[in-house]
């Protein structure tokens, strides 16, 4: 009489370190108790600090723009504009940690954008179909 074998029914399978989506994941050293190396945390908190410094320098030069006199007020916008977009560029790809999330960022990008083309798109296209015996305003209260 033979006894039920305990063994797993994948062990016998070959170990492979490809993910479903083909990609080769390697694990990162971990110690018995699981958790990252030392030079794994003090790598990212380096990474962290120096963000946090881009962000004081990028306030500092906000302030320091806003007693700049610019040619015109578009002018002055775009600076803003730009000096704020890369601010909010660092506080969401690394404090928030949206770098490592692409596939989904840019799913939800082309999906805000197809909505908005075509919410536009709709707009345009009614446009020209006004309702019976009705007119465009023409006056405007500033």
């Amino acid at each position: 009489m033979s006894t039920p074998s305990t063994a797993s029914p994948t062990a016998a399978l070959p170990h492979s370190d490809a993910s479903p989506d083909g990609h080769h994941h390697h694990d990162h050293a971990t110690g018995a108790d699981g958790s990252h190396g030392h030079h794994d945390h003090a790598s990212h908190i380096r990474l962290y600090w120096a963000v946090g410094a881009a962000l004081l320098v990028g306030t500092v030069v906000t302030v320091l723009a806003r007693h700049l006199e610019f040619n015109s007020v578009s002018l002055t916008i775009a600076v803003a504009l730009f000096i704020a977009s890369i601010k909010a560029f660092l506080v969401a790809g690394y404090f928030m940690h949206l770098l490592s999330e692409k596939k989904t960022i840019y799913l939800v990008m082309v999906t805000t954008a197809a909505f908005f083309v075509g919410l536009v798109g709709l707009i345009l296209w009614s446009n020209a179909d006004l309702p019976r015996d009705s007119q465009y305003k023409t006056h405007y209260v500033p």
